[in-house]
Parts: C-alpha cells; sequence; structure tokens
C-alpha cells in the first residue's frame, strides 16, 4: 500500500477551509444518530513518528462531545498486561455503544516493532496477523465501525521534524528513542508497515493512509474519511451480517440422550479419591505459578446439577491467592453496550493463575438465543466467534477446561422441590430456574449444538453426569490435574 500509494491532491487554501467548516459541522451533528443508533466507533491512529496523531487528534476531538468519547496511548504492554493473551489490552478498550474510542498507537506498533527489532519470527508474526483480522473482523460483524489511519510523511520530512524538536529543550522530550532509530532505518521500517497494511486490510476496516505532510490538510482527510464512514455506517447497521464456515478442528461428542446417568460413588470412595485429588491439584497449582501456565475452567449445565457444589470441591484444592470464581449473571449495563465477549476478556486470569467460571460466554448460544435477547444471526456467528476466542487463549498457553453439568429432568425436578422444601436452601430456587425448565427440550436442543459446533480439539467439552454429585466432583478433579499435568 505504502509504495504504491497515489497521495491525494490538497485542496487550495479557501477550499481546505471550507470543507474544514463542513466536516466539522457534520462531525458534530452525527454525535446524537451516533447516540440514537448505539453505534460505538473504534478510531486507531497509527503512523511515523512525529507523523503529527496527537496534534490531529486534538483537533478532532473538539468536535465531540467530552461525555461521548475517550483517547488511550497504547504504549509499550505494562507488565500485567504482558501476563495476558496478545489482544486483551485492545479488547478491554472497545467503546461502548453510542461513543467514541481513540486509540494513539495499537496493535500494529506492537506487532511491526517486534518484526523490526527480531523479537518475533515469520511463524509468530502470522500468528497474530490472524488474531487482528479475527480481532477486527469481529468487531464489524457485531456492529462497530472501526476506522483505521496510516500518518505518512516522508523520511526527509521525519528527519526534519525530530531535528525541530531536538533543537527546543521543551520540545525535545517528544523524540523518543524508537521515534530516532525509525529514521535511521526508515526504509526498513517502510517496508514492514506496507507489508502490515497489505495483511491487515480487510474489507470491513481498511486502512486510510494520511498525506500529514500538512497538519490542516491531515485533520481534514481524517475528518471526511470519518463522517463518511459514519454515515455508512449509520446507514448499514440493522444489515445482516454473512455467517462463516468454522475453520478449526471440531472433535465428536455424544449427544446429551446418548449419555448414560447411573454412574454412582460409595461413600468411602468418594472421601478417599476426594482427599487424594485434591492434594494432587494443590501440587499442581505451585507448579502453574512457577511456570506461569494459566487454566480457565468454564461451568455450564442445568439448573441443579451441582456446579456450585463441583467448583467448591476444585478451588478447596487451590491456594485462594491464586485463583477467581466469577458467576456469570444477566451483563450489567455498560456490559450489555459493548461486544458479548467483553466482560469475559476483562476476567481473564494473569499467567499462572486461575479463573474459573460459573456461567460463560456460552450464554450467547443457550439463553440468549432462546430468550430472544440477540437476533439469530447474532447467535448463529457465535459459535465461530467463540472457537476464535478460545482459540486465542489456547494460543497464549492457557489450559482451557470446559464442563457441562449433566443430569436428568427427574433428577433436577427433586432437586427443585427440596430446596423449596428447605428453608436455608430456598434461595436457590427462583422463578426462572421453574420457567427454564418448561423449555427443557429447546434447551437440550441449543446445548447439543452447542456441544457438536464448540467441541474444538484445543477446547474440548467434558460432561459431568452428575445425577451422583459425588461421582461429577470426583471425575471433574481427575480431568483438571490430567490435563494441567499434559501441559506441565
Amino acid at each position: 500500500m505504502l509504495k504504491n500509494w497515489n497521495k491525494p491532491q490538497r485542496p487550495e487554501e479557501n477550499e481546505l477551509e471550507e470543507r474544514l467548516i463542513e466536516a466539522r459541522g457534520r462531525l458534530f451533528a452525527q454525535q446524537s444518530r451516533i447516540k440514537e443508533h448505539k453505534l460505538p466507533v473504534l478510531i486507531l491512529m497509527e503512523g511515523w513518528g512525529a507523523a503529527g496523531k496527537g496534534s490531529v487528534l486534538a483537533k478532532v476531538i473538539k468536535n465531540i462531545d467530552p461525555r461521548f468519547f475517550k483517547v488511550a496511548t497504547m504504549d509499550k504492554p505494562t507488565e500485567e498486561e504482558k501476563r495476558k493473551p496478545f489482544l486483551y489490552r485492545y479488547f478491554v478498550r472497545i467503546p461502548e455503544a453510542g461513543k467514541f474510542m481513540f486509540l494513539d498507537g495499537g496493535w500494529m506498533d506492537e506487532i511491526t516493532k517486534d518484526r523490526l527489532h527480531e523479537k518475533s519470527n515469520e511463524i509468530q508474526y502470522k500468528e497474530r496477523i490472524g488474531s487482528i483480522r479475527r480481532f477486527e473482523r469481529q468487531l464489524t460483524d457485531n456492529g462497530y465501525l472501526v476506522l483505521k489511519f496510516f500518518f505518512h510523511i516522508s523520511e526527509k520530512e521525519q528527519k526534519k521534524r525530530l531535528d525541530g524538536l531536538r533543537e527546543d529543550k521543551n520540545t525535545r522530550w517528544r523524540v523518543s528513542e524508537n521515534d530516532s532509530w525509525q529514521n535511521r532505518h526508515y526504509h526498513k521500517c517502510l517496508e514492514a508497515y506496507g507489508q502490515y497494511l497489505d495483511d491487515t486490510n480487510l474489507p470491513a476496516a481498511p486502512w486510510y493512509l494520511v498525506d500529514a505532510k500538512n497538519k490542516k490538510w491531515a485533520e481534514l482527510q481524517m475528518l471526511e474519511i470519518m463522517v463518511n464512514g459514519i454515515d455508512t455506517a449509520l446507514q448499514n447497521h440493522a444489515l445482516a451480517t454473512p455467517l462463516l464456515q468454522n475453520t478449526f478442528p471440531l472433535e465428536p461428542i455424544a449427544r446429551l440422550s446418548e449419555i448414560s446417568l447411573d454412574q454412582t460413588m460409595p461413600e468411602e470412595e468418594y472421601k478417599e479419591l476426594l482427599d487424594k485429588y485434591q492434594k494432587r491439584l494443590g501440587e499442581l497449582h505451585n507448579e502453574l505459578y512457577r511456570k506461569k501456565v494459566p487454566v480457565i475452567m468454564a461451568y455450564e449445565g442445568w439448573d441443579a446439577a451441582g456446579k456450585g457444589g463441583n467448583i467448591k470441591r476444585i478451588t478447596g484444592a487451590l491456594d485462594p491467592r491464586g485463583y477467581e470464581v466469577h458467576p456469570i449473571a444477566s451483563p450489567q449495563p455498560n456490559e450489555k453496550a459493548r461486544h458479548y465477549l467483553w466482560r469475559f476478556w476483562n476476567r481473564l486470569p494473569k499467567t499462572g493463575h486461575i479463573a474459573i467460571f460459573d456461567r460463560t460466554w456460552y450464554g450467547r448460544v443457550m439463553v440468549e438465543r432462546l430468550e430472544g435477547f440477540c437476533s439469530e444471526n447474532d447467535w448463529q456467528r457465535a459459535y465461530n466467534e467463540i472457537n476464535e476466542f478460545e482459540h486465542e487463549l489456547n494460543e497464549w498457553g492457557a489450559v482451557i477446561l470446559k464442563f457441562w453439568v449433566q443430569i436428568d429432568k427427574d433428577t433436577q425436578l427433586m432437586r427443585f422441590q427440596e430446596r423449596e422444601n428447605t428453608p436455608e436452601k430456598r434461595w436457590k430456587i427462583t422463578e426462572e430456574d421453574w420457567r427454564n425448565r418448561e423449555k427443557w427440550d429447546q434447551y437440550e436442543t441449543a446445548v447439543n449444538e452447542m456441544l457438536q459446533k464448540t467441541n474444538t480439539a484445543y477446547a474440548p467439552w467434558h460432561v459431568l453426569e452428575s445425577n451422583d454429585k459425588k461421582y461429577a466432583r470426583i471425575k471433574a478433579l481427575k480431568i483438571v490435574i490430567e490435563e494441567i499435568e499434559k501441559v506441565l
């Protein structure tokens, strides 16, 4: 893109001023429509050091109500961020519906720096490119407007600006070591940046090259692209997104009706194995921390199937400083206003720690599907999006353990009645539980489809037969130990 770029012709000063006034007015007027249509706008600003991104951004945001935008300068990852997946620090910063997020630097800068300084090889570079392409596509598929700008100046112009900044003691600090290195290796950087732009120039999230030699002209280019992009997004916001074919390896898995539930475990055997497995899991937890391996456990299952008791036996073996249990309920307003996976990205563990989810991202293809909280296009897309999410976690090095806790309908009824008749357990049973029970067959159909379409080789499902809770608890502990031992 960079080498074959046809630089746009800068208009005469009078025309430039007129177009600036018009574009600023359009952006100002668009704010109410963006809020009304709940359009989230993510703007990524990349480019050469001293290309003027900051000064142009300062002018652009003057046309937006400060309550409806945020700006983040994406410097090198913090130590905390380095202990999370690569995409973590970008996904958690996506804007709420109806608001803007401006990123000064981002995933392009991070990936190309690693490549230029030989901190990543060709295979790692291609893996990151795949992650970015999936990330940007997921955002646009879920209604985000993603605008990516690259501010371009010549080697000569960059050197002139850097020298000017160095000459003034009050601006000398603005010239970073990377800016100087970039100018000394301009042609090497030009090659890397051009390759990256080509690799990530997506139909729904294309790159826009900005001629940044003149700041006023650069502002106009950015503004006009923004307002035209916003108009198009507002016109197309109701269109359904094409479904993508799953490209991840799937493993066969039995349907729920084919699973036998007559397994039992005597009390003495249960106590003996519980003690044995909890001790072993405690040992492994220490090793996980030392080797900085993250673990993610995802629990789904029927109401009253025994998820809570199962989780309790897992956590009973762990150092409380090294794990967190996340009970997932209906999304809060700030969560509902973002991509449905955002609240799970926010809860990922650090390396060496364990995150246990009591209900998960699979709500998208179960309760949200059946209760009409999302469109059919939304939940149909979600299978592939979830496989992509778990693929990112696997590439990061996480142990992913997904449990479906299975019981039959008669067992559920017996446990519901026991809860209602036991005062200290009555809080566990709600009207919603009874309503969900009436939709048992619909839920079973949805669960079977979920299991079939997300039982990947890297994140398989484990069904826990829980008519006998003791059996299910021991089976879960055994699976957790075996999977962690494989990785360690």
